[in-house]
Formats: structure tokens, sequence, C-alpha cells
């Protein structure tokens, strides 16, 4: 929170802003000044100072125009003292003094309805901003109708929220011909969470796999996507104070940054694992993404949320998503096809999917070979179940787990479990504790994929709507664990 002050004081005439702004804020006065005379107001041959507290904190942006604009008319006596210390306001001013849309209106209506406070803001951002519900909204269309409404001659009815933008799920399972073990991955990862790895040859479905994901996932909850909006908020990709109860589905170029990544820029503005938070981060051809890249997302994957850190902000954004990546399984592409010999195999895979470090490699919960479709396959009619019916199914499953986690907030699926709650829950049979262990033995598994099998059959067992953890559902969360890991030397 940022308190604008305004102080009039003997001397030569002069509009001054301190407390560290940047360009934008300085030139604020400029548009106030212009504003003000719109409305037939003259500044008073005196000094004006408005300070921007607390000092120390740099001022970046346009949305101080508004609150600068209503202190300097306080400071004059034209609006009431008391009623403008008691909101909280941002806008930007044309020199006509109609105020224009800026970025962050949902967050600073949850600070403000953190401090009791109404919200005073552009018109255009008032749909968005009233989806907070608790606090009241003011979407004011230019400065004099906010004197109007301050001064009681015309008072402005609190702003609506905006509509429930539709749900956009074209694209359904049954088009992807054949890869029924990688939707039957999909289904699993999309239950609980998991992240997800395909490897195949060029043109054997993957993206197609991938685009169709957010056809299967529930749709956000009300307390998700209100936190999902106002990460889209920051980064002004809300319309038209439309809330979307669809989850994210990010796909980056793997020419993308570090910071377009993590998040950066002027302002440390949140990044595509941020804006794919409660959604999907889709990484295609991954192998191709800069490895330091690929390496910031070890962080967040584990934590749920990342910290920016720049000079000038120091800024932590929640970053809790489903990863799914795909890959070639070496440069050319058919390594691992029969018909199309490749010359350089084994080290031509090696040395391609080998870009992808081992530790980023050991988060992924489901590894799934996405074979070539024979051209036979392509001809027959589309089969298997439709995206409605696995929603269905991941449907029930999160359900399992929403009364699962009840007493744990932090944990919302079974991606999320750990410590004592993760012993309780996903404690297998004899039979499947004996198995996991033979696995874990043979094939070398760290810690971290032990327990990660563990979550994977933990989901398998909801969707199977089976309290009992057994060695079945164990059997198939490592055969997806182990499906691009190469045997361990015999014992």
């Amino acid at each position: 929170m940022v308190e604008v002050q305004c102080a009039l004081s003997a001397g030569l005439p002069s509009f001054s802003v301190v407390g560290l702004p940047d360009k934008a804020v300085t030139e604020a006065k400029e548009r106030v000044r212009a504003a003000l005379a719109a409305m037939s107001i003259a500044l008073p041959s005196r000094r004006i100072t408005v300070n921007l507290s607390p000092a120390d904190l740099p001022k970046e942006g346009s949305h101080f125009d508004l609150p600068i604009a209503l202190a300097l008319l306080a400071a004059l006596d034209i609006v009431p003292q008391d009623e403008i210390e008691a909101i909280v306001s941002l806008g930007e001013l044309s020199l006509d003094g109609r105020l224009v849309q800026v970025i962050g209106a949902l967050p600073a209506a949850v600070a403000a309805a953190e401090e009791n406070r109404a919200l005073v803001c552009p018109e255009t951002c008032g749909a968005e901003a009233a989806w907070v519900g608790a606090t009241q909204v003011i979407g004011i269309s230019s400065l004099s109708q906010a004197v109007r409404h301050f001064t009681g001659q015309t008072v402005i009815a609190p702003a609506q929220a905006g509509e429930v933008l539709p749900a956009r799920h074209d694209k359904d399972l049954r088009d992807v011909k054949g890869q029924e073990r990688a939707k039957r991955a999909m289904e699993i990862a999309a239950a609980g969470r998991h992240h997800l790895l395909l490897v195949g040859t060029p043109g054997s479905g993957k993206s197609m796999l991938a685009a169709r994901l957010p056809g299967i996932l529930p749709p956000l909850s009300a307390a998700e996507a209100l936190e999902t909006s106002m990460v889209h908020s920051l980064a002004g990709l809300l319309s038209e104070g439309g809330i979307s109860r669809d989850r994210p589905f990010r796909e980056p170029h793997h020419t993308a940054s570090r910071a377009a990544m993590v998040g950066g820029g002027k302002g440390a503005k949140p990044g595509e694992i941020s804006l794919a938070h409660n959604g999907v981060l889709f990484l295609d051809e991954l192998p191709e993404f800069s490895q330091s890249v690929l390496e910031t997302l070890r962080q967040p994957i584990e934590t749920g949320s990342i910290s920016v850190a720049r000079a000038n902000a120091h800024i932590r954004y929640p970053s809790r998503f489903l990863l799914v990546a795909a890959a070639n399984p070496c440069r050319c592409g058919y390594m691992t096809d029969p018909a199309r010999a490749c010359a350089r195999v084994p080290g031509c895979g090696d040395d391609y999917l080998g870009r992808v470090s081992g530790p980023l490699m050991d988060r992924f919960d489901l590894r799934i070979d996405v074979p070539p479709v024979a051209f036979t396959d392509l001809d027959l009619p589309a089969s298997g179940d439709s995206s409605a019916d696995i929603a269905r199914r991941v449907a029930r499953a999160r359900a399992i787990q929403d009364r699962r986690f009840a007493a744990h907030p932090e944990m919302r699926v079974n991606a999320d479990m750990e410590g004592q709650v993760l012993e309780e829950i996903a404690s297998p049979d004899r039979e499947g504790r004996a198995l996991l262990l033979r696995v874990a033995e043979r094939f070398g598994l760290s810690a971290r994929a032990y327990h990660r099998v563990l979550r994977v059959a933990r989901t398998i067992a909801d969707l199977a709507e089976s309290e009992i953890l057994r060695s079945p559902h164990i059997a198939e969360a490592v055969s997806y664990r182990l499906a691009l890991t190469a045997p361990a030397s015999p014992r």
C-alpha cells in the first residue's frame, strides 16, 4: 500500500512529486494539471508537494494519477478529506479528465478488502475488481464524476462483477487415434496433478494429446479462479472484467528467456510458470529449451511458488502448475522408429535427452513413450472414451481428494502430499510395499522418486475408487516411472 499525501505551502508556484517516482509517475503532475484545467479548476499560486509514502519504495506506473488528483482535490477542499482517506484508488488520467483502464485492479481490490476500505478505479476495471466481493468497488469514468460522487451530487452505484466466461473445450481426446497408454497417463496426470513427459517420434501425436488436456481437467473452484485471475490481472490478460473457470494452458516457445519463464522485467511482472498457476504449463520440444531456463523450474515445482527478486522489486508469485513436456527421442526424431534406421543410435538419444538434467527429469512422475501410429489406423473411426467421459472420472477422483485434504488446506491434490500425511494416506498393502521396495532397489530410485511413485499410485487407486493401495496400483505407477529409465546392471 502506498499513501499519497499532498501539501500546499507558501513559496514560488511549483508542482513536485517525491517518494522515488519513476518517469511515468513524475509525468502524472502534467496529466493531473490538464485534467483539472478541463474541469475549470485552476491550481493555486502556491508550492504543491505530493509525497508517495513509504518514500524509500520505488514507485512506477500510471495508476498513481487518480490518487494524486484526489489528494490534491482534498488539499484544495474541493472533496472531503475524510472521504478520500477511507478509500483505495488507482487509475490513469487522460488530459481531458477521463480515466483509462490500468492493470492490477483485482489484487488492488483484495488489498483494499484486507484494510476494510472501498476501491475507486476506472469504470472499465470495475467489473474485474468487483469479483472480490468483500469490499465496495466504485467504477468512475472521469475525474469530474469522482468529484460529484464524493461531494454527494451524484452517488455512483457499486460496480457489479463481470460474467463468467464460457468454457472453450472444442478439442476431444477421441480425435487422437490410438495412443491409449498415453491417454491413460493423461487421465492420471489430470486427476492428481502429476507431471507428465511424452517422448516419441515426430507426428506421433504428442502435441495433440497435450492440447486436449484442459478438456479433462475439472473447472477452477471459486477460490482458485480468484487467485489465478489476480496473477492474470497483473499481466493485463483479463478481458472486460470476465473471469474464466477454465484452467490456464500456457505453452511458451522454446526460445523463451528466463525472465519470460520466471517473471521479471519492469515491475517484476509474473512469468509463464505463474500464469500457469492452477493450470497446465506445456513445454513442447523440451530439450530445445535453454538449460538455464529449464533449471528454473525445479524449485517452483517443489514449493508451488516463485520469488522474483530484482533490484527494484522482490515479489513472490504462486506457481502450482501441472508440467507437461514433449520431446523427440533424438535430434532426427526417429531413433525409436524401426522403419527408419538411425546411424547414431544410441549416442544420438543420449546426447539429445541428456540436455535435460537428471534432477529435472526426476520430477516427472509419468514418462510415456508415444509410438508412431500406423497409417491403417488413421482411417479407422474414432474410438475410446471421449474427453467428457474421462473428465467425469477425473472429477470423481478430485472429489475424493477434496474430502481427504479438507483438514489440510495447504494440500489440494495427491501431488501435494508430503510428510506424515503421505505416510498415512499413501501407505500400500504388504504386497504393494514389497513390490515397490524391489523396484527401488533394482533401479536405484531416489527418495523423491520413491515418494512420487506412491503419490501416483494413490491417484490410480482414487480413479479405481479403492481405499486400499494395492500392488496393481503400485505396478502401474512404476511402469510409468520406468518407461524411459535404462535398467541398472542386473544382480
